[in-house]
């Protein structure tokens, strides 16, 4: 007899996005499984970064005491209700060592009674009614809906002649004196490239970092993928002549000559020219992809951007496997390196926007909103209070809003928080006549921008002047089925406290003309 256990959700993963949505599931009361081949929760993060650090900040003193406000600048914890279970309480440091982040996990998962079976490895994943997965030790699983919060778990090997030759992020060994003395090639422009170079630094004789495009920084482009100052101290041995080097250049092959490697390259801004550079070790920091090798042709998810990622639904679900859906770094396909949905701090927020999706579409609930009279004090209120709080808007900047729905009829606003605006622009919410988005953003230009650390800025009180801001600010924009009618910028702060007249007083004369006269004093 098959040894077979059926639920209702099977989450595949039990890493941060994984526990993240058992816990809405736990707390929603559904029947539900965690399965994960590793012995603990985030047993990933016991190898990954391989040099032990994250780069996701955890500033422990923040100067609030409001926690919604605090995990602004908390990108490690879960979200959950108990004040104890933030990363604060496992370590204090800015960038948290990896393993204070295996306990905190480990401690979620058994303070919110996760269900989780561990040590379960899946071979096969099929559907017909509903999913089917299988696992090596002969377990199969049966779910109507599936979860997969499985990260990008597969390393991302160039197209390269001989590559093969190459060591892999997750094999090379990151002890520095294997390096002595050696001529070193770092494949990839990331983080993790520059983080095993910083590593290296002290005792190869050289090192070069190479990709086909030039370093992209993370405080000029705001996406947090980039590559972050605490791993740049690289860049200083480059420009100040001190052996090392970024290439921006294609490699053609690698040959392996009397124990070197031969590398071969056409540079991307050199008119074509191409050389060939001698290493001593060539080392491959080429990301990661999500692995689609364990579905068969029953379910097998279409994938996008250089099949990295599931193509997935404004509901996170796939394009052509219904009922399967995606929780984690995987979801950031929907906002590719414009906002925060690869890391934690992003995805937390997009599996709890998830659930609740959920919750309507298979649950028959409904959204969660507040109910207002329609005035324009109240939802003055409503929206300064939330700008000044909430930490999905400010996270998720431009991808996740609250929406005010107006029933002019009824005289009331229905004030939802916290969904994506791809959901509201794709479902019920768009046919409104009346409604407003709120988010937070940076400015439309600020890509363009020479110098971020020099940018000419408006007044800080010259409201007139507010769409010139370029920092994070709050945006209002009134809608009528999708057609945009009218759009609020409120200025930057450098405190992000919109609380001043400057701020409030503009907001409630754009509300006050927005909203009929007559409707505030109805006779």
């Amino acid at each position: 007899m098959k040894n077979i256990h059926c639920y209702e959700y099977l989450v595949i993963g039990a890493g941060p996005a994984g526990l993240q949505t058992g816990y809405y599931l736990e707390k929603g009361g559904h029947d539900y499984l965690i399965i994960d081949k590793g012995q603990v929760p985030g047993e990933f993060f016991k190898k990954y970064p391989r040099h032990g650090k994250l780069i996701s900040i955890n500033k422990v003193h923040t100067g609030f005491d409001d926690p919604e406000v605090n995990l602004r600048f908390d990108w490690n914890s879960l979200l959950s209700d108990n004040d104890e279970l933030l990363l604060k309480h496992y370590s204090k440091k800015y960038f948290p060592d990896s393993s204070d982040f295996v306990q905190y996990l480990k401690d979620y998962a058994d303070k919110t009674n996760l269900k989780i079976e561990h040590g379960v490895h899946v071979t096969k994943i099929s559907k017909n009614e509903t999913f089917e997965v299988q696992s090596a030790d002969g377990k199969i699983y049966h779910c109507k809906y599936l979860i997969m919060a499985t990260g990008v778990s597969k390393c991302y090997i160039p197209d390269i002649p001989n590559i093969e030759l190459a060591e892999t992020y997750d094999e090379f060994s990151v002890d520095p004196d294997d390096y002595t003395n050696q001529r070193v090639l770092v494949v990839g422009k990331g983080n993790s490239a520059f983080e095993t170079a910083d590593n290296l630094v002290e005792t190869t004789s050289l090192i070069h970092i190479l990709s086909p495009n030039s370093v992209k920084m993370a405080w000029n482009t705001h996406f947090v993928g980039h590559l972050r100052a605490v791993n740049n101290n690289f860049l200083d041995t480059y420009q100040l002549k001190s052996q090392n080097a970024l290439l921006d250049a294609v490699i053609k092959g690698i040959e392996m000559v009397d124990g070197k490697y031969h590398v071969s390259m056409s540079y991307s801004h050199a008119e074509g020219e191409e050389e060939i550079l001698v290493y001593d070790r060539v080392l491959l920091c080429t990301g990661f992809r999500f692995d689609n090798t364990i579905f068969d042709d029953t379910c097998l998810p279409e994938l996008t951007i250089n099949d990295r990622f599931p193509a997935q639904t404004h509901e996170w679900e796939s394009v052509n496997v219904p009922d399967l859906y995606f929780a984690g770094t995987v979801t950031q396909q929907r906002d590719y390196k414009k906002t925060t949905s690869g890391f934690i701090h992003g995805f937390r927020y997009n599996v709890k926007c998830l659930y609740d999706i959920l919750k309507v579409k298979n649950h028959g609930q409904e959204f969660k909103c507040r109910e207002v009279d329609l005035t324009p004090e109240n939802l003055k209120d409503l929206m300064i209070e939330r700008i000044n709080r909430s930490s999905a808007l400010w996270q998720q900047f431009g991808f996740i809003c609250d929406i005010v729905v107006v029933s002019e009829k009824e005289q009331k606003a229905y004030y939802y928080e916290e969904l994506p605006v791809d959901y509201i622009n794709e479902t019920h919410f768009s046919k409104n006549d009346h409604y407003y988005l709120i988010t937070l953003e940076y400015g439309e230009n600020i890509h363009m921008v020479k110098d971020v650390f020099a940018i000419d800025r408006a007044h800080n009180q010259d409201a007139k002047s507010a769409d010139r801001s370029q920092f994070l600010h709050p945006i209002i924009r009134r809608f009528s089925k999708m057609e945009k009618l009218s759009e609020l910028h409120i200025m930057e702060h450098l405190e992000a406290n919109w609380t001043c007249n400057h701020h409030v007083e503009p907001l409630l004369e754009y509300l006050n003309k927005q909203i009929p006269q007559e409707l505030e004093n109805p006779v």
